[in-house]
């Protein structure tokens, strides 16, 4: 479908396209009550060159890489602000660098840059961000820390994405798609200003939970592998009590020393202590007497995408988080007054549904520090170091084709949704993985619209031409010996 052929079924959708659902009140066409059948019904079509659907970590980056491509960009996020993971359910940014402090004789050198590291560098000069800190102790898990101010990085992350000219589009929810064939045309949204179809050329899904991908048909699973979590943000804490606490008790397992309050050389990341009846604590902070995450976690029985396991599931883990800080005060000196200053507003995923794509990163590609021909990105921290790790302290490369969902042409797929095996998807998580991930998928898209191309049609040579451009990093397998 070229770009006159995609106005036309555009302009066909607004003015008599019926997409029904059976999810309305409107007549009842089973008498036990197992349905309603919605009437169709012509609702507004806002049109873009590229609609981004999730604001979360990976979505913020790609919104931005389009827009600065010079697409016409739209931003769905179901929240009243964006940052996902980063804001809600990290610990800290990890890793803009190889894990080169576990291998002696290593180089340093920061693997993930681009609108990433721009976002971090404008955070860090607004006092919202402990830098990257090198790690003193558990370097052998991640060479750096990076900790952010959760609320600047919404403020910021919001900013940037209004000077980039991004049509914010915020509590805001995805409910549907519309499809010719093998090509989406549009995403059906709710907000508070009613029904809409999001119409574009190009669409990407960094919701985590591959909602736009499942309503435009792309083939999925939800391993469930994970645990759900909520992070928590404690205030009144004595955070010198605490390090004296944690010194007495076995010391630190993990310690970075960092920007703190726009102080340098204090804490901004303590693990411990892990001796025999003592409460474990792993905090992040970037100001004095808070603790800027502190997670609970809870193993659902079934998929996060279930509404009535996950509302037992948020139940569980708030009562979760008062009985840690209930314990904290009794417990860990300097936190007498400890209290519940911010939680996240629902529970966070490491996975929902699984898109599969034309590639899928394995766990040999990634321990191996395997590079391919249409690299879009490298990383090279695994969240299971130090037991599994990239060799040699080296990066490994995710190619174009991994974001491609099988059997459609013109949606791309970035972040949690991608790798089946557990221990790459370890990797492949992570947050500053999805950032990067983010900005590929965002220009890639943004060069689809602006071609009147499919996402397989694109040429590779030209996106490595605006990764490169935009400030992205690429290595080699040779890189690794």
């Amino acid at each position: 479908m070229n770009r006159r052929e995609f106005a036309k079924s555009v302009a066909l959708l607004s003015v008599g396209a019926q997409i029904r659902f059976a999810t309305g009140a409107e007549k009842t066409t089973d008498p036990a009550g197992g349905f309603y059948e919605e009437p169709a019904r012509k609702i507004p079509v806002r049109k873009f060159d590229v609609v981004v659907a999730g604001g979360g970590t990976a979505g913020v980056v790609a919104a931005l890489a389009a827009a600065r491509q010079g697409a016409k960009t739209a931003l769905i996020e179901i929240k009243g602000y964006t940052g996902g993971t980063v804001v809600e359910g990290g610990t800290a940014l990890h890793s803009f660098f190889n894990l080169w402090k576990a291998f002696p004789g290593v180089k340093k050198r920061q693997v993930v840059k681009g609108i990433p590291s721009e976002l971090v560098d404008r955070l860090t000069k607004a006092g919202g961000c402990s830098g990257h800190a090198e790690m003193i102790a558990g370097y052998d898990y991640d060479s750096v820390n990076t900790s952010v101010d959760t609320e600047i990085y919404k403020l910021l992350s919001m900013e940037m994405l209004s000077e980039a000219g991004v049509f914010l589009a915020l509590n805001t929810m995805v409910v549907g798609a519309a499809v010719d064939g093998s090509r989406v045309c549009g995403a059906i949204v709710e907000s508070r200003s009613g029904r809409e179809l999001f119409a574009a050329q190009a669409f990407i899904d960094t919701t985590a939970y591959g909602h736009l991908a499942a309503y435009a048909g792309a083939k999925y699973s939800e391993p469930n592998d994970y645990d759900v979590a909520n992070s928590v943000g404690v205030a009144g804490v004595d955070l010198d009590k605490v390090v004296k606490y944690v010194e007495d008790n076995g010391g630190a397992s993990n310690l970075a020393l960092g920007l703190h309050d726009g102080v340098p050389g204090k804490i901004v990341r303590l693990d411990g202590p892990r001796a025999k009846g003592k409460p474990g604590l792993l905090i992040t902070t970037v100001h004095d007497d808070y603790f800027m995450f502190v997670k609970v976690n809870v193993k659902m029985p079934v998929s996060p995408t279930n509404r009535d396991a996950t509302a037992k599931a948020e139940l569980q883990l708030r009562k979760q988080q008062r009985q840690w800080v209930e314990h904290a005060r009794k417990n860990i000196p300097g936190c007498e007054k400890a209290f519940i200053a911010r939680t996240s507003p629902t529970l966070n995923i490491r996975r929902g549904r699984l898109i599969v794509c034309d590639y899928d990163v394995t766990h040999e590609d990634v321990i191996e520090g395997q590079h391919f021909d249409d690299d879009v990105m490298v990383y090279g921290f695994h969240d299971m170091a130090p037991r599994l790790q990239v060799k040699n302290g080296g990066t490994y490369g995710i190619p174009y084709r991994a974001f491609l969902p099988t059997g459609l042409d013109n949606l791309l797929c970035a972040g949690m949704m991608i790798t089946s095996d557990h221990r790459a998807h370890m990797s492949t998580r992570n947050t500053v993985s999805c950032m990067a991930q983010g900005q590929a998928v965002g220009t890639a898209a943004a060069l689809c619209a602006d071609g009147g191309c499919g996402t397989r049609r694109l040429a590779y040579s030209d996106l490595r031409k605006a990764l490169e451009k935009g400030g992205v990093h690429f290595e080699t397998s040779a890189d690794n010996a």
